[in-house]
């Protein structure tokens, strides 16, 4: 009779999937040294990043990968000529040694940032990970690999398309981006008019896209469930794994990922009925919203283009039968 050698490496980092323990919680449970369950989790969300993220993770390089985003947002949403839902989330951490305040946010606490786009099935298309958590929320998005492809139009978006007037390919996003021409965001303050009114509402049921796409990543990886302990690098690594993982689950096994009713629906009149997914977190979960932008700066074409989107939304083409249910 001779003792096999069991090799842990496999499943340490499938237990950190579903649990919120530390590393010195899982040496002990699996009898291995602190510094090898750290070693084999940083090992294993590198390769899952490294191998992944060129087929998962890639951002839409042609026109045709972008018309379908676009399709997909016009059918299931009625949003034209919506190429994403863009956000952002603070993801909670244990202060990190020698760091400053560097990653420690205006609300009290220590954080780094994951910023988002997903398209109209929850899926998320592009991700920015590991800026600070003090960091001014707009400059993230400006400093981000592909806010700086959407400023100086790098993407192979496809060509304008006609409302009432020329509107090109846009992001939806919440108060806390500033508007651009390749972004849409609600009118701001409390008097709106009922144009304006409707033109908010189509644009939060698009936008619910990306709120249930964290919600599901926070939901179905418990490490979002508490604050990360783990130096900086290790929290990158780490998130990078799991944004990656949830769209190879979402893709190729999506009827068991996000069950029936997991994600927020509407009944035919338009009422929203809530995702199991805000059960399972029940406020436990540590990934936090932005901040609201207090920037008033907006450009005059992204204004007209909000505008010519408020126009085609209370036209008798592009209403909705009930959208006037839920504005008044």
């Amino acid at each position: 009779m001779s003792i096999a050698k069991i090799n842990y490496n496999n499943s340490i980092p499938c237990y950190r999937r579903i649990t919120t323990n530390s590393c010195d919680s899982q040496s002990f449970y699996f009898r291995v040294g602190r510094t090898t369950v750290c070693h084999i989790i940083e090992e294993t969300c590198c390769a899952i990043w490294k191998v992944l993220k060129k087929v998962f993770l890639r951002a839409p390089n042609d026109v045709k990968e972008w018309q379908n985003i676009i399709k997909e947002f016009d059918q299931n949403w009625n949003f034209p000529q919506c190429i994403g839902a863009i956000d952002g989330k603070h993801v909670r951490i244990e202060a990190p040694t020698k760091s400053g305040f560097s990653f420690y946010n205006y609300k009290g606490f220590y954080c780094m940032v994951l910023l988002a786009i997903c398209d109209a099935k929850y899926c998320f298309t592009m991700v920015d990970i590991g800026a600070y958590g003090r960091d001014n929320d707009a400059a993230i998005l400006n400093a981000s690999t592909f806010g700086r492809a959407f400023n100086k139009g790098y993407f192979n978006l496809p060509k304008i398309s006609e409302l009432d007037s020329k509107v090109p390919p846009v992001l939806v996003g919440d108060d806390i981006f500033a508007l651009k021409p390749w972004l849409m965001k609600p009118y701001p303050g409390k008097n709106f008019t009922v144009q304006q009114r409707v033109f908010n509402y189509r644009l939060s049921r698009a936008r619910r896209t990306i709120k249930n796409s964290f919600g599901i990543l926070a939901a179905r990886w418990r490490i979002y469930r508490s604050p990360i302990k783990a130096k900086p690098l290790k929290v990158e690594h780490i998130i990078k794994a799991t944004v990656c993982l949830y769209k190879y689950l979402r893709l190729t096994d999506g009827a068991h990922y996000i069950l029936t009713g997991f994600v927020d629906s509407e009944s035919h009149s338009g009422i929203v009925i809530q995702g199991d997914w805000r059960k399972e977190l029940q406020d436990q979960g540590c990934l936090l919203d932005f901040s609201k932008s207090t920037s008033n700066r907006s450009v005059f074409d992204a204004i007209a283009i909000r505008n010519t989107y408020k126009d085609y939304f209370n036209s008798c083409e592009g209403s909705l039968l009930w959208q006037m249910d839920y504005v008044q």
